[in-house]
Protein backbone atom coordinates (compact mmCIF):
# COMPACT_ATOMS: atom_id res chain seq x y z
CA UNK A 1 0.00 0.00 0.00
CA UNK A 2 1.21 3.51 -0.80
CA UNK A 3 1.42 5.94 2.09
CA UNK A 4 -0.65 9.10 2.33
CA UNK A 5 1.29 12.32 2.03
CA UNK A 6 0.51 15.90 3.00
CA UNK A 7 2.30 18.46 0.84
CA UNK A 8 2.70 22.12 1.84
CA UNK A 9 3.05 24.74 -0.88
CA UNK A 10 2.89 28.54 -0.53
CA UNK A 11 1.68 30.84 -3.30
CA UNK A 12 2.01 34.59 -3.80
CA UNK A 13 -1.69 35.17 -4.46
CA UNK A 14 -5.04 33.53 -3.90
CA UNK A 15 -5.60 33.16 -7.64
CA UNK A 16 -2.24 31.41 -8.06
CA UNK A 17 -3.12 29.05 -5.20
CA UNK A 18 -6.49 28.30 -6.85
CA UNK A 19 -4.83 27.65 -10.23
CA UNK A 20 -2.38 25.19 -8.68
CA UNK A 21 -5.11 23.48 -6.63
CA UNK A 22 -7.45 23.07 -9.60
CA UNK A 23 -4.69 21.66 -11.83
CA UNK A 24 -3.63 19.11 -9.20
CA UNK A 25 -7.23 18.01 -8.68
CA UNK A 26 -8.05 17.91 -12.41
CA UNK A 27 -4.95 15.83 -13.11
CA UNK A 28 -5.66 13.54 -10.13
CA UNK A 29 -2.38 14.35 -8.44
CA UNK A 30 -4.29 15.42 -5.30
CA UNK A 31 -7.41 14.14 -3.58
CA UNK A 32 -8.00 17.38 -1.66
CA UNK A 33 -6.40 20.82 -1.43
CA UNK A 34 -7.08 23.34 1.33
CA UNK A 35 -6.16 26.98 0.73
CA UNK A 36 -5.59 29.24 3.71
CA UNK A 37 -4.51 32.82 3.91
CA UNK A 38 -3.45 35.39 3.54
CA UNK A 39 -0.68 34.78 6.01
CA UNK A 40 2.54 36.63 6.73
CA UNK A 41 5.71 34.83 5.63
CA UNK A 42 9.18 35.91 6.71
CA UNK A 43 12.08 34.18 5.01
CA UNK A 44 15.62 34.72 3.86
CA UNK A 45 15.94 35.24 0.09
CA UNK A 46 18.79 36.65 -2.00
CA UNK A 47 20.73 37.97 0.96
CA UNK A 48 17.87 39.72 2.73
CA UNK A 49 14.90 38.92 4.92
CA UNK A 50 11.66 39.11 2.95
CA UNK A 51 8.29 39.87 4.53
CA UNK A 52 5.38 38.91 2.24
CA UNK A 53 1.74 37.87 2.19
CA UNK A 54 1.24 34.32 0.96
CA UNK A 55 -1.46 31.68 0.69
CA UNK A 56 -0.84 28.16 2.05
CA UNK A 57 -1.93 25.08 0.13
CA UNK A 58 -2.32 21.89 2.17
CA UNK A 59 -2.42 19.09 -0.39
CA UNK A 60 -3.44 15.50 0.33
CA UNK A 61 -1.95 12.91 -2.00
CA UNK A 62 0.03 9.66 -2.05
CA UNK A 63 3.79 9.37 -1.74
CA UNK A 64 4.15 7.70 -5.15
CA UNK A 65 2.65 10.83 -6.79
CA UNK A 66 4.96 13.33 -5.05
CA UNK A 67 7.46 13.72 -7.91
CA UNK A 68 4.74 14.31 -10.52
CA UNK A 69 2.92 16.70 -8.16
CA UNK A 70 6.13 18.65 -7.44
CA UNK A 71 6.91 18.90 -11.16
CA UNK A 72 3.41 20.24 -11.85
CA UNK A 73 3.62 22.79 -9.03
CA UNK A 74 6.98 24.01 -10.37
CA UNK A 75 5.53 24.36 -13.88
CA UNK A 76 2.58 26.45 -12.65
CA UNK A 77 4.28 28.48 -9.90
CA UNK A 78 5.47 32.07 -10.26
CA UNK A 79 8.35 31.66 -7.77
CA UNK A 80 11.84 30.70 -8.93
CA UNK A 81 12.05 28.23 -6.02
CA UNK A 82 8.57 27.34 -4.75
CA UNK A 83 8.17 25.78 -1.33
CA UNK A 84 7.16 22.13 -1.78
CA UNK A 85 7.36 20.15 1.45
CA UNK A 86 6.09 16.57 1.65
CA UNK A 87 5.11 15.29 5.10
CA UNK A 88 4.38 11.59 5.48
CA UNK A 89 0.88 10.76 6.64
CA UNK A 90 1.92 7.95 8.95
CA UNK A 91 -0.55 6.58 11.51
CA UNK A 92 1.45 8.28 14.29
CA UNK A 93 3.88 11.13 13.69
CA UNK A 94 5.07 13.18 16.67
CA UNK A 95 1.95 12.36 18.67
CA UNK A 96 -0.52 13.20 15.90
CA UNK A 97 -2.77 10.75 14.11
CA UNK A 98 -3.88 10.11 10.55
CA UNK A 99 -7.12 8.24 10.20
CA UNK A 100 -6.64 4.88 8.48
CA UNK A 101 -9.15 5.96 5.81
CA UNK A 102 -6.79 8.75 4.68
CA UNK A 103 -3.95 6.26 4.25
CA UNK A 104 -6.38 4.03 2.31
CA UNK A 105 -7.65 6.86 0.08
CA UNK A 106 -9.46 5.40 -2.94
CA UNK A 107 -7.03 5.17 -5.83
CA UNK A 108 -9.54 6.54 -8.32
CA UNK A 109 -9.21 9.94 -6.62
CA UNK A 110 -5.49 10.12 -7.21
CA UNK A 111 -4.32 7.98 -10.09
CA UNK A 112 -3.42 10.30 -12.96
CA UNK A 113 -5.75 9.88 -15.94
CA UNK A 114 -4.29 7.48 -18.47
CA UNK A 115 -3.57 8.77 -21.92
CA UNK A 116 -5.10 6.85 -24.83
CA UNK A 117 -2.62 4.77 -26.81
Amino acid sequence: MTDALVVLVTAGSESEAETIANALLDERLAACVNIGGPMRSLYRWQGRIADDREWQLVIKTRSDLFDALADRVRALHSYDVPEIIGLPGLPRVAGSHVLPKLNACPSDLLVPARLPL
